[in-house]
């Protein structure tokens, strides 16, 4: 169990009598106070990434408020809401260069629209090819939410290797893992999230309309962050719609949109991919039950703050926040460089730096760090840890900081390059060592 519940007790039987208002929520300010990590002083990777608008979270209570009791499941009791998803998955159609065929669904989630996407290549793969025997062809260091889609639909993953120093996926092994039953080419993330680096996606959207297979471009993490990066000074190579190869993109508005948990977008360049994404019930005797995501019901209310918190920002403001993004990400990479004994891994070509190391236990720096305050990402395959740079970071206190906290604890490691690990940076540095991933499977559902 979590040593943050060591000294509390658990409410576990629904109480007899109602409790007052005042009562639940004063119980509810005693949970939310168990958290000993404070996020908004920006020492945590990822996690959060809006900036501490005041403004912002009081219109998100109100749009809430207003919307709290909606269900876009009942189209034609919450009209509203519905234009109001209808309208934000537009916009993020043609953030992405989409044609006038493109068209998406609002999910909970980045793991749900990938699932969607995976769905819907299945069920294509099936009904227009007469695949039984449906294979998607991924990175590594593709989201684990394709591993997670590859078991709930039964679709054998087949992982392809990146490049030991860039971490992009290697192509040509990619080509040659392409067979008949391949029924999804992953372009791999923009950018994948372990190490920050964007994989070749022209490469591999090229790869998908040679051998008409749906490609797949999850953005997820970097879904409001590459739109904007030209406009903000950062010009990249295509990654969207432009691409003729590319069928459907993934991108999170809960991430760098700045919107409430619980919102991601999965766009198509043309609806007939989507159809197949619907699930649909013709003989229920409850009547046609016709559902486009995994929930039936849904919160309209996530939808609306949703909608509210695009509008608010507009392109002007995500462009200038991404370009703050970018520069402190840019900084930081400058600032930890050439450090004895210390390495990035891969390319950060957007907002996450991954670091390793060949002459110490990697763990032992991240635990060094948690010791000051932060609260990084661990990574395996290799060892190493990283720094999601988000809008709690840009300022150049935060930046500045990490960069002295990693150059001071970099120093005191060096003095002993060799001593083993202990406590937590042990335990995980164990965990990846384990041959049978079945033990460490059982042990992280324990």
């Amino acid at each position: 169990m979590n040593k943050c519940y060591a000294n509390t007790k658990f409410v576990t039987q629904l109480p007899s009598k109602p409790w007052s208002p005042e009562k639940i929520l004063g119980e509810m300010k005693r949970y939310m106070s168990l958290c000993v990590i404070d996020w908004r002083k920006g020492r945590v990777s990822g996690g959060i990434y809006t900036e501490n608008d005041d403004k912002l979270e009081d219109m998100m209570t109100t749009a809430y408020r207003w919307t709290i009791r909606t269900n876009p499941l009942h189209s034609d009791i919450f009209v509203g809401v519905r234009k109001m998803e209808s309208e934000l998955i537009r916009w993020c159609c043609n953030l992405y260069n989409g044609g006038p065929n493109s068209c998406g669904s609002m999910t909970s989630g980045g793991t749900e629209s990938i699932m969607l996407a995976c769905k819907a290549y299945r069920d294509y793969g099936y009904y227009k090819k007469g695949i039984t025997f449906p294979e998607m062809v991924i990175p590594v260091t593709a989201h684990a939410g394709f591993d997670k889609a590859g078991q709930y639909l039964r679709i054998k993953v087949i992982h392809i290797p990146v490049d030991s120093k860039t971490m992009r996926v290697d192509v040509r092994k990619m080509r040659s893992a392409i067979t008949r039953n391949t029924i999804i080419q992953l372009v791999g993330s923009a950018p994948q999230f372990p190490h920050g680096t964007i994989d070749p996606i022209e490469e591999i959207a090229n790869l998908g309309a040679k051998h008409r297979i749906p490609v797949h471009v999850d953005a997820c993490l970097g879904g409001f962050l590459i739109p904007f990066m030209e406009d903000a000074g950062f010009p990249m190579p295509p990654f969207d719609f432009r691409l003729d190869g590319v069928t459907s993109i993934s991108a999170d508005t809960h991430k760098y949109g700045y919107t409430p948990k619980g919102s991601s977008v999965i766009m198509y360049s043309d609806s007939m991919y989507r159809q197949y994404q619907y699930s649909v019930a013709t003989d229920w005797p409850g009547g046609v039950y016709c559902t486009p995501t995994m929930s039936g019901s849904r919160a309209g209310a996530i939808a609306a703050c949703t909608w509210a918190s695009l509008l608010y920002y507009g392109r002007e403001g995500y462009v200038d926040a991404t370009r703050k993004i970018i520069a402190t990400t840019r900084k930081i990479v400058e600032g930890t460089s050439g450090i004895e004994g210390l390495k990035i891994l891969g390319q950060p070509d957007v907002s996450v730096i991954a670091y390793g190391s060949d002459k110490f236990d990697i763990f032992r720096l991240n635990d060094a760090l948690s010791h000051r305050g932060w609260c990084l990402n661990q990574l395996q395959f290799p060892a190493g840890f990283h720094l999601c740079v988000t809008l709690l970071h840009v300022s150049e206190n935060i930046a500045n900081k990490f960069i002295s906290d990693i150059r001071e604890c970099v120093a005191d490691i060096m003095l002993d390059p060799g001593q083993p690990s202990t406590g937590q940076a042990a335990l995980y540095g164990m965990a990846q060592s384990i041959p049978d991933r079945s033990v460490v499977e059982e042990l992280s559902c324990d």
